[in-house]
């Protein structure tokens, strides 16, 4: 039996919790409890934080002139600002899983229309990052 359904099982969930704390309250202390995927989750946090400039600009280039990477949603923000991480800097990890990997934990915080929109968001993104960087 699978237990990625638990929030507290899927590292993009703890990903996406951790950015979220951090990046909405300067305080916030990162702590990264025993996890089987704790180095992968310590990795894709400290290096979204540590790139957050970039990977705002990667996104502004990106998302095209339609969007605003600031007029979005503060959740939407963590989320594809880790995924770009992803992206990024895990190119052995193909654009397939990233993108279900995410969508499935932004249905912890998401409703099934903003899954759809991020949905649309990500596979643009992954395009146009992967293509170019190939």
């Amino acid at each position: 039996m699978r237990t990625a359904f638990s929030p507290k099982n899927n590292p993009r969930v703890i990903i996406i919790q951790k950015l979220y704390g951090k990046f909405f309250n300067d305080e916030e202390i990162l702590v990264f409890p025993k996890h089987r995927f704790k180095k992968f989750i310590k990795d894709v946090v400290s290096g979204t934080i540590e790139r957050d400039e970039i990977l705002i600009e990667e996104l502004d280039k990106k998302l095209g002139d339609q969007f605003r990477f600031n007029n979005l949603d503060k959740l939407f923000q963590v989320i594809l600002k880790s995924a770009t991480y992803e992206l990024l800097y895990k190119p052995n990890v193909s654009i397939k899983i990233i993108i279900k990997e995410y969508l499935n934990a932004s249905n912890f915080f998401l409703d099934v229309s903003q899954t759809k929109y991020l949905n649309a968001l990500l596979d643009n993104i992954a395009k146009k990052i992967r293509l170019n960087n190939a």
